[in-house]
């Protein structure tokens, strides 16, 4: 299944799926009974909604540093998603059990996971190897230490993770994600001032400043004031969707170093932390 060659995608077979999301679902309740499925145990570390960094696999003995982009995610919908580093997957996962106070967490499944194989210089093929055969041997159990997890197989195999900071909504140079514009100078940008309570930045023609409220997982953004230059009809085009994101309400969500904003009609744009 790790067997590295040119990228593409494929569909994991079910011994695979029951653990490249487990890792991800890792924090959840306690022992498996086959029938619940959720996200966190009242005593138990939490869930869904963490980005978590993967530190190192032990297989048989020996220990395998993970690559820092290395990362796991599962979100409340119960879909997963993570990166070894070099190869990406999806799949969906379910939290078994409750987590009790002593820090032991559930067994986690999961199923439909899709996986990328392409060859990374700067991951080794000996970690996505040891990574693959921890997490699908089998059920995965947990146990949480402040912000770090255990999963651990019932050979005794195990993978370390630990909780990975969001980048803050504000102070943030957040690089948007729209179409028909150039990487670098002239990218579309956005940047959220707690203090004065606005947003300001770049559209992918025409500078932007609006009120903007953040609260409970929202945002309200007032009616924008935008400079006046005409650029290519792609970039209007592109400018105009942004726009409809102004004057009116905004879910927002940080993952990592990743934005999305939703508009109240299902609307999406993702921007960047741009560092």
């Amino acid at each position: 299944m790790y067997k590295q060659k040119q990228q593409r995608s494929m569909t994991l077979t079910a011994a695979a799926v029951a653990a490249l999301v487990p890792f991800a679902a890792a924090c959840g309740s306690e022992q498996a009974d086959g029938t619940g499925s959720g996200s966190v145990g009242a005593d138990g570390p939490r869930v869904t909604g963490v980005r978590w960094s993967i530190d190192s696999v032990t297989v048989d003995g020996t220990t395998h540093r993970a690559p820092d982009a290395a990362h796991v995610r599962i979100d409340d919908g119960g879909e997963a998603a993570g990166s070894t580093g070099c190869n990406s997957f999806s799949a969906r996962a379910a939290v078994e059990g409750e987590g009790d106070r002593g820090g032991d967490g559930p067994r986690v499944r999961l199923s439909d996971a899709m996986f990328t194989e392409k060859a990374c210089a700067q991951t080794p093929a000996d970690f996505e190897k040891s990574l693959g055969r921890a997490l699908t041997t089998g059920p995965l159990t947990t146990r949480s230490e402040g912000d770090r997890l255990t999963l651990t197989t019932d050979d005794g195999d195990t993978v370390r993770l630990s909780r990975s900071e969001d980048v803050s909504l504000h102070g943030t140079k957040w690089a948007v994600d729209a179409p028909g514009q150039k990487e670098g100078k002239g990218r579309a940008h956005l940047t959220f001032d707690q203090d004065a309570k606005t947003v300001s930045g770049r559209l992918p023609c025409n500078h932007v400043k609006a009120r903007a409220t953040v609260s409970d997982g929202s945002i309200t953004l007032g009616t924008p004031s935008t400079t006046r230059m005409m650029c290519e009809g792609s970039l209007m085009d592109a400018e105009k969707r942004l726009l409809g994101f102004f004057d009116g309400k905004v879910d927002y969500r940080i993952d990592h170093e990743t934005l999305t904003l939703t508009s109240e009609d299902g609307a999406t744009v993702r921007a960047v932390a741009d560092q």
